[in-house]
């Protein structure tokens, strides 16, 4: 993008860093519910070109990953395009990254098999419901709770995922029928009947990869276009990249072509796609039933028949979404806003089970293709929306000849780097504890995805409480006992603080006098309290005094409300160990209120 260009995140943060306003009709409160009245007054030209060339880069790679994604989901291919527009039209009005685009994903495509037993209306349901639960999370502010699952677990999904996603693609690129879609039975069928491997399928296949991978690697490598550039060079330059960059679509067409190719001639060495479903889909509500040939699943069965799958593709889609606008966001130098975020996808996915989508997220790698792209606002997407529409309306008749095995490739290469092969090494040299819900996410997600997740978040969330109940204590010794805790003080953590003092300082011969500092101690609760007076009476009945240093304001005023006997505070340390050297038992059961810094005494009053 030339540099002269000034994006919106350069101008302006879209949909963040605005004055919160607690007036929900103030121009401010209005533009942070619609971040697109943010950047629209300022719209130029120059925008509007690197945004149609962004656009139209984005389409050209959508297409023929929708289609492929939908085998992933296990659905009809029509579906993947179905689900590929309506998050282009609803971020342009309330997106806050300049580079996401919503769509179908790898990893969203394969929950969506997981919990919708292949049935197009079980996964329109599932988006609709999906949606309604990040709306509900969206407007109660609940953002939050998407960073209780920690950054190992979503790696050990992730590379699962991956794993799961690309091996079952073998079957497609290899041209084997009758594979179970279970990833223990998938592995073991695929080698039983890897002597059926169709010729055709499989050398189209590794084609296709090794065209893909040379124009991926072309793409990364291509220099950037300089103004100074003779018109040629720069023309050659545009042509290289736009065939690098719709890569997918270019693989995809050769691949239709060759096998068109062969259908005139009257023989087919490969596995099509087939029909697909022509023209725009319908708008209409969900279904809330559906018909069986064993009767009529009511809504209440299709709820439970999905399960835990409502809450799994939700807060997935939600984390997969937030972490890709927060990683270009980053790399670009602008903000978003996450609650606004949760309301984009939220009412992308209800607004797209109108239009029989399955539910989306934000894709990594074609925001990557939007950001390299030069785009400056969300409208590059209105142009990704309708290029989506103009081919659900005029170009299904020619996704019949796509082979699969060509789709496989294209799956294959765009999961294939969500597999992060250094995580494991970085994890063993910041944390090693950490490796710990990675490798149980990682290991039980090939089972269950629920499972995986569940046993991941629970161990991340054990680990954390382990931390919280068993602070590290910096321990000095000498005449008198200096103990700081090296975090917060919270009720799991008094009984090992009490055993920590008691061993070194009360039961030991003789007993001596303690430090309690407390500077990295914020707050306290009932418990912490009771504790401490616990604490406070076992020094008084071994003739020894417990004296605090570093209290903040509202722990201090909590210590003073409780009004335990015997409770010392000083300004220093060194005040204390001098105080407590010379006369440990004078003061014993009285509050040094003349210790207590002036500020703070005012503070207090307050």
């Amino acid at each position: 993008m030339p540099s002269s260009v000034k994006t919106l995140g350069q101008s302006k943060s879209l949909g963040s860093g605005m004055a919160s306003s607690t007036c929900c009709c103030t121009p401010m409160a209005v533009q942070k519910m619609l971040p697109i009245l943010a950047w629209l007054p300022d719209y130029s030209m120059q925008w509007l070109k690197m945004d149609f060339i962004a656009g139209l880069s984005v389409g050209l790679t959508v297409i023929p990953q929708a289609l492929a994604y939908a085998e992933v989901a296990g659905l009809p291919p029509q579906y993947g395009l179905y689900s590929a527009f309506m998050g282009c039209f609803v971020y342009f009005f309330l997106g806050t990254s300049r580079d996401v685009t919503l769509g179908p994903t790898a990893i969203m495509s394969l929950l969506v098999s997981f919990y919708t037993f292949h049935e197009p209306a079980y996964a329109v349901l599932l988006a609709f419901l999906s949606g309604c639960i990040q709306l509900a999370m969206g407007f109660l502010r609940l953002g939050f709770l998407l960073d209780f699952i920690s950054c190992p677990v979503i790696k050990g999904f992730t590379s699962a995922a991956t794993i799961t996603i690309g091996f079952g693609q073998i079957k497609n690129l290899l041209g084997l029928q009758n594979i179970p879609r279970q990833f223990f039975l998938q592995v073991y069928h695929t080698f039983l009947n890897i002597g059926e491997t169709r010729v055709g399928d499989a050398v189209l296949g590794l084609v296709c990869m090794v065209l893909l991978l040379v124009l991926k690697l072309m793409r990364d490598h291509v220099p950037p276009v300089h103004p100074e550039m003779p018109p040629g060079v720069r023309l050659s330059h545009g042509l290289v990249w736009t065939a690098t960059t719709a890569r997918n679509a270019l693989v995809v067409s050769f691949a239709a072509l060759v096998a068109y190719s062969f259908e005139v001639t009257g023989y087919q060495p490969f596995i099509l796609t087939g029909e697909t479903a022509k023209g725009l889909p319908p708008v209409r509500l969900p279904p809330f039933s559906v018909t069986t040939a064993n009767g009529t699943v009511s809504f209440t069965e299709m709820v439970q028949d999905m399960g835990a799958g409502l809450a799994v593709v939700a807060l997935m889609g939600l984390l997969e979404s937030i972490a890709v606008a927060k990683a270009f966001a980053s790399q670009n130098n602008y903000r978003i806003d996450t609650n606004q975020e949760l309301l984009a996808i939220g009412l992308t996915n209800v607004l797209g089970s109108l239009v029989s989508s399955y539910p989306v997220t934000g894709s990594f790698g074609r925001t990557a293709v939007n950001a390299q792209s030069g785009v400056c606002t969300p409208a590059g997407g209105l142009v990704t929306g309708v290029l989506v529409l103009l081919s659900l309306n005029y170009l299904t008749s020619l996704f019949y000849y796509i082979p699969k095995s060509a789709l496989a490739a294209v799956i294959i290469m765009a999961v294939a780097p969500l597999f992060d092969t250094k995580i494991f090494g970085t994890l063993w040299r910041i944390k090693r504890l950490d490796l710990l819900p990675l490798c149980v996410t990682f290991l039980l997600c090939f089972w269950e995805v629920q499972y995986g997740i569940l046993a991941g978040a629970l161990v991340s969330v054990l680990i954390l409480l382990h931390s919280v109940a068993r602070p590290k204590t910096q321990v000095s010794e000498g005449p008198v006992l200096v103990l700081q805790p090296a975090s917060g003080m919270h009720f799991p953590a008094i009984e090992a603080l009490r055993e920590a003092i008691l061993s070194r300082a009360l039961e030991v011969s003789p007993p001596r006098c303690a430090v309690l500092e407390c500077t990295h101690v914020c707050s306290i609760d009932y418990t912490v309290v009771l504790g401490l007076g616990e604490l406070l009476e076992d020094f008084h009945k071994h003739g020894v005094a417990l004296a605090f240093v570093g209290l903040q304001v509202p722990v201090l005023r909590a210590l003073l409300a409780a009004d335990l006997k015997g409770f010392q505070y000083f300004c220093t340390l060194e005040e204390a160990e001098k105080y407590l050297r010379q006369d440990p038992t004078t003061q014993a059961y009285n509050v040094r209120e003349d210790s207590v810094p002036e500020h703070k005494v005012a503070l207090l009053k307050a």
